[in-house]
């Protein structure tokens, strides 16, 4: 029986790249999106949920479950970004940035858990960024739920460890997706100068990276951060 994973945000970007990965790798993937359609592929399945609605949760993994038995790996990718300075965001700003970014999370990983515990297995990849390790200025908001993000993965790793559970984490640096449409051809520009290796990472970077988490090569690896970022964080 093929293996299930479960991605978060896989409508676009770094999540359908994962979810494409992980196709490749052999698994039945559960697409998670909102609003986006998810390309008709053979064994990925879409399915439509706010995450940061506990009862559309909650019946996602209740139906994966009833349907597929299990879920082996989870991928919680979805978020949002927002360049802002402190002092212009507002309460519904930190509110939106931290339920899309950090809520959701929390969401998804509390209803998958109780089938991983029985099962005496899993894996669970969260994606933050290289701006929860070393901040970005006019994107606190964004930071510190990143930031969170990172400080989740290893309290989780050593809760769940004894269950045969690994919990690690991906911060990937700039990443060309949509995330960058705001930028002038002259920013983009300017972050590839900073980035030791000269370019932009690929959707397929940070992808290459989730397989390798959830593949059996990890099983000795928990608690961990993985940054692929070309250099631009040390």
């Amino acid at each position: 029986m093929k293996k299930i994973a479960l991605v978060t945000g896989a409508g676009k970007g770094i999540g359908k790249a994962i979810a494409s990965r992980l196709l490749e790798d052999g698994f039945t993937v559960i697409a998670n999106t909102r609003n986006t359609p998810v390309e008709a592929q053979q064994n990925l399945i879409e399915y439509r949920a706010d995450i940061t609605q506990e009862s559309q949760v909650t019946k996602m993994i209740t139906d994966v479950i009833n349907t597929y038995g299990q879920i082996d790996v989870l991928v919680n990718n979805a978020g949002i970004a927002e360049q802002k300075l402190f002092t212009d965001i507002t309460e519904a700003d930190w509110d939106n940035m931290i339920n899309h970014n950090l809520k959701s999370m929390f969401l998804v990983t509390k209803a998958v858990l109780p089938n991983m515990i029985h099962n005496k297995q899993g894996k669970i990849i969260n994606i933050s960024s290289i701006w929860g390790i070393c901040g970005a200025s006019c994107e606190v908001h964004y930071s510190a739920a990143k930031a969170g993000v990172i400080g989740f993965t290893k309290a989780l790793a050593k809760e769940v460890g004894p269950s045969n559970i690994t919990v690690n984490c991906i911060a990937p640096g700039v990443i060309q997706t949509d995330m960058l449409q705001s930028f002038s051809k002259e920013d983009l520009d300017a972050l590839k100068e900073e980035t030791p290796l000269g370019k932009l990472g690929t959707p397929e970077d940070i992808a290459a990276a989730v397989s390798f988490f959830a593949d059996n090569r990890s099983d000795f690896i928990t608690g961990q951060i993985l940054s692929p970022n070309g250099g631009f964080v040390i």
